[in-house]
């Protein structure tokens, strides 16, 4: 586990501290983590919202890029600044500025070779299905409402499929939109690895009438999350078998897996250093 510097209550006005943020968001009105022009982004707000507070220009850098209308519950962020501010304030201030949807959890100064992305060892996501006739007003933004029969046995079994290292090309996205980010993570940059991740744990859970999909693992392609789900709800319509996710990882191709589940049931749960 990395260690983070304790000096965030008081730090000499010459020196610049390298800051770790964990924030929450709501990515319903937002197209994703990574700025763009002219449109609504997590990193974009969140840049904003420093200069107003510090008057420092910085591009923090997120733990992953979170594609568009894709929640998180911890997203990790880090940056560098030189103005002296202790680490209570900046929270508080950057909440106060930020837009409801988006809040800073926790602010603390880290070591200075701490990157939020390039530090990462695991990230953690969980994909939400609401199975009920009728899904209430405070659910629909986060999760797929899916009222069809699934065999959810099934899903479970064809989930442990995943479990260890593979090359998951199939569930890459083939879009023409990111055909310029081929390799591209869902949420970071290769790491000269190709399509190849290890996932440590695959699991799926029932409580009330949500079905939730929990995957932690060492990098996640882009929209490899979703694609996953929704080939697993094959599974759990019995339109494939849970061993057919095995012939689907060795075919390396993206026709190969069922289709792309909607974005606002993904959240990034965790990321671990």
């Amino acid at each position: 586990m990395r260690q983070f510097s304790g000096k965030s209550q008081k730090m000499r006005a010459d020196a610049q501290a390298n800051w770790k943020l964990t924030l929450a968001y709501d990515g319903t009105d937002y197209f994703g983590w990574q700025v763009q022009p002219e449109r609504a982004t997590i990193q974009g707000e969140l840049a904003a919202a420093i200069e107003r507070v510090t008057g420092e220009s910085v591009l923090p850098q997120g733990s992953g890029r979170t594609d568009a209308g894709v929640h998180a519950r911890a997203q990790v962020a880090s940056f560098v600044l030189r103005a002296p501010i202790p680490a209570g304030n900046l929270q508080r201030a950057l909440n106060r500025t930020l837009p409801e949807a988006i809040r800073v959890l926790s602010a603390q100064t880290a070591a200075d070779d701490f990157h939020a992305r390039h530090s990462a060892q695991a990230k953690t996501y969980e994909y939400r299905i609401f199975r009920g006739e009728i899904c209430p007003p405070w659910e629909a933004r986060f999760a797929w409402a899916l009222h069809w029969p699934l065999h959810t046995g099934a899903m479970r079994a064809a989930a442990a499929f995943i479990v260890g290292e593979h090359d998951f090309t199939s569930f890459a996205a083939s879009d023409p939109d990111h055909a310029a980010r081929i390799g591209r993570e869902e949420e970071d940059e290769p790491e000269r690895r190709g399509n190849v991740r290890t996932i440590f744990a695959s699991e799926w859970t029932e409580t009330g009438d949500l079905l939730e999909y929990r995957v932690r693992g060492d990098g996640f392609l882009h929209h490899m999350v979703r694609n996953l789900v929704g080939t697993f709800v094959d599974v759990g319509r019995g339109q494939i078998g849970p061993e057919d996710v095995q012939r689907i990882l060795e075919a390396r191709s993206r026709t190969a897996a069922g289709a792309t589940a909607p974005a606002r049931g993904l959240f990034l749960d965790r990321v671990g250093y």
